[in-house]
């Protein structure tokens, strides 16, 4: 878990949307999403459902996000 991985995630999951993660972020939403998107690949499991324009932390990212705040 890099720091970098925290912070997109945590801030996207505080934000639920991508727009406003990647203007907190400084990048741009195509870079977040595709970012996140390859992190669940590589992880092997979903840390957001999409629902619309919302990303909403499955059970499995809230477990994420509270061992990355720590």
């Amino acid at each position: 878990m890099t720091l970098k991985e925290q912070l997109y995630v945590c801030t996207l999951a505080r934000c639920q949307t991508i727009t406003k993660a990647s203007e907190e972020l400084y990048i741009t939403q195509p870079a977040l999403s595709s970012y996140i998107s390859n992190l669940e690949k590589y992880l092997g499991v979903k840390l957001f459902d999409r629902t619309g324009k919302r990303f909403v932390l499955t059970a499995i990212g809230e477990e994420y996000v509270k061992r990355a705040e720590v």
